[in-house]
């Protein structure tokens, strides 16, 4: 007994784009983890200093780089559904 997905899929216009926009998210983060790791192996001591509310630098960073892509996910969702809705409604006729 087979059942088909609870939504019909059809081509989506805007994956190409999405694609992009996910890959240039990956490499700004990837660029931001590695600040992390080169600060650590080039110049540890600059983590042990304050920053931010009495807390070290490496708390702060390591802060920052759980928050950042969840940021950055609700920022990908919300270009996304904006070129989907775009994309794939074009030349359909919408009441």
């Amino acid at each position: 007994m087979d059942h088909g997905p609870a939504a019909e899929l059809g081509q989506d216009n805007a994956s190409d784009i999405k694609a992009r926009i996910g890959l240039i998210l990956f490499v700004i983060y990837g660029l931001v983890y590695l600040g992390f790791v080169a600060l650590n192996t080039l110049s540890p001591k600059i983590m042990s200093e304050s920053s931010l509310f009495g807390l070290n630098l490496a708390v702060v960073y390591g802060f920052g780089l759980i928050v950042l892509p969840i940021v950055m996910g609700l920022i990908y969702n919300a270009v996304c559904a904006r070129y989907e809705k775009r994309l794939n409604t074009e030349g359909k006729d919408t009441p």
